[in-house]
């Protein structure tokens, strides 16, 4: 019961990253417009890409007119804001350890009887309060903004034609820095992450070289400011989950037993 919920898990986490593969690749690179333009266009341009739009303008006024930085900005605030998902994770996590004993005891009950073993696993979510899939919430959360920037950089014209470093973010990285990089930092924030599962398996080792390898196949194909975007949230990533298990599990260990 558990394996096929997490295997469900990195199945929607995959199709997810699919979808905005899909999206972002039917998107018309060449309609470029101003940020007040995109009032003018379907619903989506108007109540979603306008606001992102927007707001990597106010931010790049604060910093000279610099885009990069305002995308790290906007990469802080929306990886802030989405803070309490990621909180509901991590405890859910924790959780989901804290009754792996039970849930090997009811496998071991009732091996022959698999029907029962899911309603009594799940019956022991409901009881402690675990949701497997909590942690595929700050992802699809985050997919909407994904698309939404996109679609902010490539349809507005000052920041598909602003420079960054090497870079100029309407465009390819020329030296494919930026997809190696993205690819190295989802590598390391996702062993972080399994490192700190217990019982972990076999298909999330693989996992931890399909995801890499899908993100930088698509960065290869997005404009630099969209891997620049990944880059940036995932050092987030890294920071935060290197506070949440790393440091936590030295603080535990380094507790004296009673």
């Amino acid at each position: 019961m558990l394996s096929r919920i997490l295997k469900q898990k990195w199945l929607l986490v995959a199709v997810l990253i699919l979808v905005v593969a899909t999206l972002t690749g039917c998107t018309t690179s060449n309609h470029t417009t101003t940020t007040e333009g995109l009032l003018e266009g379907n619903f989506w341009q108007r109540n979603v890409v306008y606001w992102f739009a927007l707001m990597l303008d106010k931010f790049a006024k604060l910093f000279g007119g610099e885009y990069g930085l305002s995308i790290l900005l906007l990469t802080i605030i929306v990886r802030t804001l989405i803070l309490p998902l990621t909180l509901k994770q991590y405890r859910s996590s924790k959780a989901m350890q804290a009754i792996q004993p039970e849930i090997e005891k009811i496998r071991k009950k009732h091996k022959d009887n698999p029907q029962l073993v899911q309603q009594e696993t799940m019956k022991l979510f409901q009881q402690n309060q675990v949701n497997p899939m909590a942690g595929c919430l700050p992802m699809i959360v985050q997919m909407p903004i994904f698309i939404a920037l996109y679609n902010a950089i490539y349809m507005n014209s000052a920041i598909r034609e602003h420079e960054f470093l090497w870079l100029q973010l309407g465009e390819k990285d020329p030296y494919h820095i930026l997809p190696v990089l993205a690819a190295i930092t989802t590598f390391l924030q996702t062993k972080m992450m399994q490192s700190q599962q217990k019982n972990a398996m076999p298909g999330m080792q693989i996992m931890l070289i399909i995801f890499p390898v899908m993100i930088f196949v698509m960065a290869l194909n997005f404009p630099a400011a969209l891997p620049l975007y990944w880059i940036f949230s995932n050092i987030y990533t890294i920071v935060q989950n290197y506070f949440l298990y790393v440091r936590t599990s030295k603080r535990k260990e380094s507790v004296p037993a009673k």
